[in-house]
């Protein structure tokens, strides 16, 4: 299929539907915007915080996504209404973070150019799978292996950040995604006895693969300390301790938790 990028770009409709918007989450409006300042700090900080935040914007609009895609194969799956109720809040905190991340970008100076593929923003099982396996590897993908590590960086980020608007932005965050945690976990709980050992074989594979990519992108990021202007531009731990996290968490929030319910990625 042709490749087909598009600048990730973002905007409000405004009017009645912002304000219905904004009635079912006025906590954004009330965080201190206007407060953070890029001309205190050396341009490379804050091209580093406007790539950072962009990125961050984009990650959430995909993290949205992949929220809706597995609200949609709860439903088809018949999961328990209760839990197919928790899972339907999670698209709109994302949106909520999206903003988030995006005002933020704002008061940097503005978002880069950030381009995409809209047609491959998720990735998304075999349509031919059973719809319960379809809903539970979207579920390990998206919230047994990414919520349930991003939680606990998040949290260090949330702790690491210096300036009060970053530290309330991400504050917000890490309270949405403790319930975006717990659903994947839930739903395992829940899908115990229906699944078998070949389900069982695929949601490993579907683990290590998605563990797999998130190392490769861990290779990435270079180890050095911030400056305390990186600190407060950024509001990211300094590498070493970020990354440090990064992998015990991932032993102790991610790999752990499944392999207590027979779903071992190292199989």
């Amino acid at each position: 299929m042709e490749e087909r990028l598009e600048a990730f770009e973002l905007s409000l409709y405004g009017g009645a539907v912002e304000r219905r918007y904004r009635r079912l989450r006025p906590e954004v409006d009330a965080l201190p915007w206007g407060t953070l300042r890029a001309d205190p700090h050396p341009p490379e900080v804050v091209e580093a915080a406007r790539r950072a935040w962009t990125e961050a914007a984009f990650q959430e609009h995909r993290t949205g996504a992949a929220c809706a895609a597995t609200l949609k194969a709860l439903i088809c799956a018949r999961a328990p209404l209760d839990l197919v109720a928790m899972a339907s809040r999670f698209p709109l905190d994302e949106m909520v973070h999206v903003e988030l991340c995006a005002r933020l970008v704002g008061e940097l100076g503005g978002g880069i150019q950030l381009m995409h593929d809209p047609r491959n923003i998720i990735a998304e099982p075999a349509r031919e799978l059973p719809m319960l396996l379809q809903a539970a590897e979207l579920i390990v993908r998206n919230f047994c292996v990414g919520e349930a590590l991003s939680i606990p960086v998040l949290r260090g980020s949330w702790h690491a950040a210096k300036h009060p608007l970053i530290a309330q932005v991400l504050c917000r965050i890490v309270k949405d995604e403790a319930a975006h945690g717990q659903l994947g976990w839930f739903f395992l709980d829940w899908a115990d006895e229906l699944l078998g050992d070949a389900e069982r074989k695929h949601l490993a594979a579907i683990a290590a693969q998605t563990i797999d990519a998130v190392r490769e992108r861990w290779k990435t990021i270079v180890p050095r300390p911030n400056s305390p202007l990186d600190a407060d531009a950024l509001g990211w731990m300094e590498s070493e301790s970020y990354l440090a996290l990064a992998r015990r968490s991932m032993e102790t929030h991610v790999i752990e938790p499944l392999v207590e319910r027979g779903i071992d990625p190292g199989a």
